[in-house]
């Protein structure tokens, strides 16, 4: 199935419409309009922060990951970074999402099913990282390229909500 067709799907899928809806309300409702709200979408600098922290969170697991592939040292250091990173991250993006989410359905769709699959991304290198420090290395590998795999597509997702619906843009 070719990607835009998915996501065109994906922004159809109304079955989602009241987890979304509700978890978009407790988001305005937790930030307000102050000054948290203004620094997690990134007013100080004059730009949006989710991008940049993205790249953050990306980086260091990708990094992770081609050291653990290479056996490099220091991946474990990495995911760890990553998975610190990605607290500031989500939150930063479910604010521009949640004032996104309330004009526009298809990207509160899609915006949701891009924060539960960063979610479980995050949630497979928590466990990856407990697995490496358990001495099973090899299975927390496996899991770290679960995760970069899901937080790939979930990219994918999120490109299409900044370049395609203007999520976090202006």
């Amino acid at each position: 199935m070719d990607p835009h067709d998915l996501t065109a799907r994906l922004e159809a899928l109304s079955a989602i419409d009241g987890p979304s809806q509700a978890a978009g309300s407790a988001v305005r409702e937790a930030l307000g309009s102050g000054a948290l709200k203004a620094a997690l979408r990134g007013d100080w600098m004059g730009h949006a922060l989710h991008p940049l922290l993205t790249d953050t969170v990306i980086g260091t697991w990708t990094s992770g990951l081609l050291l653990d592939l290479t056996g490099g040292e220091g991946a474990d250091r990495l995911v760890a970074a990553g998975i610190v990173c990605a607290v500031p991250t989500a939150l930063s993006g479910a604010t521009d999402w949640a004032d996104a989410e309330e004009r526009d359905p298809g990207a509160r769709r899609v915006g949701a099913l891009h924060a539960v699959a960063n979610g479980a991304a995050l949630g497979l290198q928590i466990r990856s990282l407990s697995a490496r420090r358990r001495g099973a290395r090899g299975r927390g590998i496996a899991l770290s390229l679960a995760a970069n795999a899901l937080l790939g597509a979930s990219g994918y997702l999120g490109g299409h909500l900044s370049y395609v619906q203007g999520v976090g843009v202006g």
